[in-house]
This record gives C-alpha cells, structure tokens and sequence, in this order.
C-alpha cells in the first residue's frame, strides 16, 4: 500500500519485525556495563547545576600542557591536515620507543611500534591480530572492563584468573599456572592495575614471563598508568628475557599528559605483528590525524616536568583520600601503589556494592563506581577517583565518612 506525502512516495510495511544485526554485536557488551549508569547520572546531574561530585571515572583534572597544545596549533597552522601514514609518524614512533627502552631496559626501535587511536583502540587492534575462535585468554581480575569485550569480539574465550582481595588484589602464580590448558593462547593483564592501582614486583613479572615461555604464549600488558608509579623504577615485562618476542604493550598519552581526549595511543611489539595492526588501521582508521601526533610527540619528549608533577599530586591527593577515610565506620581501604584509583571494601555496608554506590550518591552526591564491574575479585569493593583537585576529594571523602556512620 501507498500514500503520498508532498510528492515522495511511502510504502507502508505489511510487518514490523525489526532488521537483524550480525552476531558480532553479541559481544560487544560485558557484565560490569550497568555499574557505569552511575557515572551518566551524575555527569547529567551536574550539568544542570547539582551539587554533584564525580569520582567515578579517570580523566584527569589537569589541562594538556600548554605546549603541547602549541604544537597541534602549530601543526594545524602550518597546513598539517591531511592523511598521514598508516603506522603512524616516524618520530612519534621514534618517542615512544625510546621512552619504552627505558621502562623495558633493552633497545626497542620505531619498527616495533604502531600509533593506534588509544589504548582502547590498540588493545582491540591487538586482540584481533592474535587471538581467535577456540583459544583462551587469561586475564587477571579484576580487570579492565573492556578487556572482556575486546577479547570476546575475536571468538576467543575470556578466563578469568583471580587476584583475591585477601592477598592485596596481587596475582596468585599457582592459580594462573592451573588455569593455562592446551587452548590458552595469551594473558592479558594492566601494570599498573586499572582498578586496584597494584604494581606488580619484579618477582611476579618474572613468574608471569616463565609460564608465558613455557607455554609459548603471548603477553599483552596495559602500561597506560606506568608513568604514575608512586615508589621505585617502573619495569616492564618486555625487557625481561625472551619476552621482547612475545610481549605486546598498549598505552597512550591520556594519563600521563592530561589528553584523554585527543585519542593518541599505541602498540609495541614484534615488526611481524606491527604489519598486520598496519592492515588493521587501514581498514579502521587510516591514519592518526598529524596534528594529533605532533601534540604527542612533543609531550613524550618535552613532557617529563608535566608527569612529575601529575604523579606528585596523584601521591597528595591519594594520601589525602586515605587520611579522611580513614575516619570512616569499617571502611577498610586498599593503599595504591600507582594511578589514580583507590578501591574501599563497602561489604560491611551492603554486599552490592553497586547498591551502595546508588545509595550513596542519592544521599551525598558523590559519585564513585561498583568495582565489581572489573570483575568478581572486586565485588563489594568500590573504585574512588582522585582525579579532582583537593577541595573537591577532601570535600567528597568527608560526606563518605558521615555516610558510613549514618
């Protein structure tokens, strides 16, 4: 049937069944994404002018350096808009494998690094290239909650491998040997922990690298926190022996540099594998915008007095956390050793965290997220944010206590 409305032509559909999407979209959710309403609530909440504090997300407070900035205007101005090479720019490159050499302690070149749209972007490019239908993955958890997705969207299997509370949220070696089975292709974790902010030892990296050797499996490690080491030198896995071969590292200069927004990140690993994530950002990205990778290079160059002084007022501010809530009623707090995040056991408040965090907004206006959502570790634990200046954080820790007694 037809009608006819200012001269086009509707045809009137005898069914309403809806269009049918490919089972891909199946796997792009994952179990914790409920845990994260409470972040677009009170984003929109104080939007319209409510007294809303939000700790439930890592965006930093801090702008991107102004020469940084400078140098993407600069690149702009200078008529720097147009496609740019697929792997990204040589000294981009470059900066980011100098900077890695020295977290790894062995030479890392250019040829061992693909600019990607992120971390997030990386580790999905990442995923895609090494692991697929049938393999299994381990991931230590808690852990990103990303990584779920990112993993499932290439067929494989996710296996998670506990880091219980009750140990500091540290890896158990025994455990993660007994979960590798003839199927186990990789194992996926953050150093430091996005969102326990645990640093692994050098003892736990080189058991994590002996079982990867023995195994013959890949290594795929998030460093997008290394920069905010609180005490001691950063390592990481791939500078440890016959690691360099089968580690891949993804990060990015949203921390470390305050610019989350301008979506610049990478992958570092094996030239065999930079040819293949050369194909994927053909067919994905064709190419960071110049402008983007001139800012970044300058940061990971010119940048260091920047990442000081973040890291500093990341160890304050945490110390300022610790020291207020420290006054809460069972309120038993994990100390981080890197990043952004703290994590508190709610349990004795309520066993859903996510409840709690609910009923603590709605009641103070503080916004912090379920850690559950990073994995079944880290039930009855909540994630707090001190990416907000000290006024803010003293300010929203002090409504925690007095909720926590209420």
């Amino acid at each position: 049937m037809k009608n006819t409305v200012r001269g086009l032509t509707r045809v009137k559909s005898r069914y309403s069944s809806p269009m049918k999407f490919a089972p891909f979209v199946g796997l792009l959710g994952g179990h914790g994404a409920e845990a994260w309403a409470i972040l677009t609530e009170s984003r929109a909440a104080q939007a319209r002018g409510e007294d809303v504090i939000i700790l439930s997300i890592g965006d930093p407070d801090f702008e991107t350096p102004t020469f940084v900035v400078d140098a993407a205007i600069r690149a702009l101005r200078s008529g720097d808009t147009h496609y740019t090479e697929l792997e990204g720019r040589f000294d981009l490159r470059s900066a980011v494998a100098d900077k890695m050499s020295m977290t790894a302690g062995v030479e890392i070149g250019p040829d061992r690094v693909t600019v990607l749209a992120g971390t997030q972007n990386a580790f999905y490019a990442v995923c895609r290239c090494l692991f697929g239908q049938g393999d299994e993955v381990l991931v230590l958890d808690p852990a990103y909650v990303t990584y779920e997705a990112g993993i499932a969207s290439t067929g494989a299997t996710e296996v998670r491998v506990q880091q219980p509370a009750e140990s500091g949220f540290r890896p158990d070696i025994d455990e993660l040997a007994g979960s590798i089975t003839s199927a186990t292709r990789g194992i996926v974790f953050s150093n430091p922990s996005n969102p326990t902010g645990v640093t692994l030892s050098s003892d736990e990296l080189t058991a994590i690298a002996d079982l990867a050797i023995e195994h013959d499996l890949w290594v795929v490690v998030d460093e997008v926190y290394s920069d905010l080491v609180f005490d001691g030198v950063y390592q990481s896995i791939a500078g440890l022996p016959g690691m360099l071969e089968r580690t891949v590292t993804v990060s990015s200069v949203s921390k470390s540099y305050a610019m989350t927004g301008w979506r610049c990140g990478w992958a570092v690993g094996p030239p065999a594998l930079m040819d293949h994530l050369r194909r994927m950002a053909l067919i994905t990205l064709y190419g960071l915008p110049g402008f983007v990778m001139e800012a970044a290079t300058m940061a990971i160059r010119e940048g260091s007095v920047e990442v000081a002084r973040a890291r500093e007022t990341y160890r304050r501010r945490r110390d300022l956390a610790l020291e207020i809530l420290a006054e809460a009623r069972n309120l038993p707090t994990l100390i981080p050793e890197a990043g952004m995040f703290l994590m508190a056991d709610v349990t004795f408040h309520n066993s859903d965290a996510n409840l709690f965090a609910w009923d603590l907004y709605r009641s103070t206006g503080v916004s912090v997220l379920d850690a559950g959502a990073f994995g079944s570790t880290a039930r009855g634990w909540i994630r707090i944010s001190y990416g907000v200046d000290d006024i803010q954080l003293g300010e929203a820790c002090r409504r925690i206590v007095e909720f926590t007694h209420s």
